[in-house]
């Protein structure tokens, strides 16, 4: 199994840009062949001080392995989310893989 969770910070001076973000992925990102789970949503607040508020989206994806995700990370559609979506409507993000 190899994990793919990307952290998204979205532009502030654009209020419905989280909502562009989720329904982008769900377009571009949730069939894209190899993987075995696709999960996007929204930060959900905490009272605890250990939880990150920061971001606004998130990002879970699970790969049967890492040539899987290698796979993905050329996939026409992934490029298509990239230029049309993310690039459009986030300041940042922070990826973590793994295995």
């Amino acid at each position: 199994m190899f994990s793919h969770v990307v952290i998204f910070w979205t532009d502030p001076a654009n209020p419905t840009a989280a909502d562009t973000l989720l329904a982008g992925c769900h377009e571009y990102l949730k069939d894209i062949p190899g993987l075995t789970f696709y999960h996007a949503g929204k930060m959900v607040g905490s009272h605890r001080p250990v939880v990150d508020q920061s971001y606004q989206v998130a990002l879970n994806l699970v790969f049967p392995d890492k040539q899987a995700q290698d796979d993905y990370q050329v996939h026409p559609r992934h490029a298509e989310f990239v230029e049309k979506v993310f690039k459009k409507v986030c300041i940042k993000a922070t990826i973590y893989d793994f295995a």
